[in-house]
């Protein structure tokens, strides 16, 4: 379908940034939309990865201060969370993944099972996150974590047993939208995964 981008201009321009459109669009009975203004949230791209602790049986989540959701909803501003960063320049989504795994919780990993991709909130922004899933064992862990503490960032490691976490999904304590996709998706193809890894060994 066609869509005339009329002008774009940046209004704001810092860390993140925002986008102005005037623009036309068609519309599904074939006519093309009065011009329209329309915002650009536009962060880039992010990676997140659910972490399985075989060893424990539980999961490798991070809690930290997430200022907007204070703004929002300050009993939740510490919120639970997979692992999770933005995509730098060009680099592919994979390797952003284990760095992140390494920067906030100090497990190396190689690889990493692919689950989706969505767009966050297509109605203000046009981020897009690429999800991930991966297994650690104890011997993984081969760094302090906890993020970067030039980037301001506290990361608490929070590992919580596999019953627990989906006991917290399904009562909707997980506030999180990515870490509701992945502890959703783990509960429908959890019996798979067991017997991907038990030929792996």
């Amino acid at each position: 379908m066609k869509v005339i981008i009329k002008k774009v201009r940046r209004i704001f321009d810092d860390f993140f940034k925002i986008d102005e459109a005037l623009l036309q669009f068609e519309k599904f009975d074939g006519t093309m939309s009065s011009e329209l203004r329309r915002l650009n949230f536009n962060r880039g791209n992010s990676v997140a990865v659910l972490v399985y602790n075989q060893n424990q049986n539980s999961f490798v989540f991070t809690r930290q201060f997430r200022y907007p959701v204070y703004a929002s909803d300050p009993q939740q501003a510490w919120i639970l969370e997979i692992i999770a960063g933005m995509v730098e320049d060009e680099q592919a989504p994979e390797k952003c993944a284990i760095r992140e795994i390494a920067e906030e919780t100090g497990y190396q990993v190689e690889n990493l099972t692919y689950i989706s991709r969505f767009f966050v909130s297509p109605g203000g922004t046009s981020e897009k996150i690429f999800l991930f899933f991966a297994t650690v064992y104890d011997i993984d862990a081969k760094f302090a974590g906890g993020g970067l503490e030039e980037e301001g960032e506290d990361i608490q490691v929070v590992q919580i047993p596999v019953q627990e976490a989906v006991k917290l999904l399904n009562d909707g304590q997980v506030q999180d939208a990515k870490t509701i996709i992945a502890l959703q998706w783990f509960e429908k193809n959890f019996k798979e995964i067991q017997n991907i890894q038990n030929k792996s060994k």
